[in-house]
């Protein structure tokens, strides 16, 4: 059976230890996964729906493409977090490196384990900003928007 290649949007995140260092390791990881590879800047950002204070975040966004099926990227992405010392105590606890799938392809689906689109990347800037820089005609494929006209919307709010 062919493999279908698709473009995949990854969010990049560290809040714990040193970030710059976490997020150069998830690049290095990523460009052995996705072909055409492109990064956007890192952008510090606040704590968002977290519980307690938290050190500020840096953030990142990945658009490449694979013919990985999704699972086998969450897979791979999970493992690269485990790499970093990733540990997860409590939801949305600070983490040394966090990497999210955002979008693969026009695909929808709801498993356990997967849900894509990503469910909260609608109205978060440090989700948008990063990915309307290198892809910001990227579409979501239930809204029918553009990554840019999705922060356009959300910074409107």
């Amino acid at each position: 059976m062919d493999r279908v290649v698709a473009l995949a949007a990854i969010g990049l995140g560290s809040n714990l230890g040193d970030r710059h260092a976490h997020l150069a390791y998830a690049r290095s990881r990523l460009e052995t996964l996705l072909a055409n590879l492109r990064f956007s800047s890192v952008r510090e950002t606040d704590p968002v729906g977290v519980p307690g204070p938290q050190t500020r975040y840096l953030n990142a966004a990945a658009v490449g493409t694979t013919d990985a099926s999704p699972e086998e990227l969450l897979d791979a992405l999970l493992a690269i977090e485990q790499e970093r010392g990733r540990e997860r105590p409590y939801p949305n606890a600070p983490r040394t490196l966090d990497l999210d799938l955002l979008l693969v392809g026009e695909l929808v689906m709801a498993g356990e384990r997967l849900v894509l689109p990503h469910p909260r990347m609608g109205c978060r800037a440090f989700v948008l900003e990063p990915l309307a820089e290198i892809a910001p005609r990227l579409r979501h494929p239930v809204t029918g928007q553009t990554i840019g006209e999705m922060l356009a919307a959300c910074r409107r709010r």
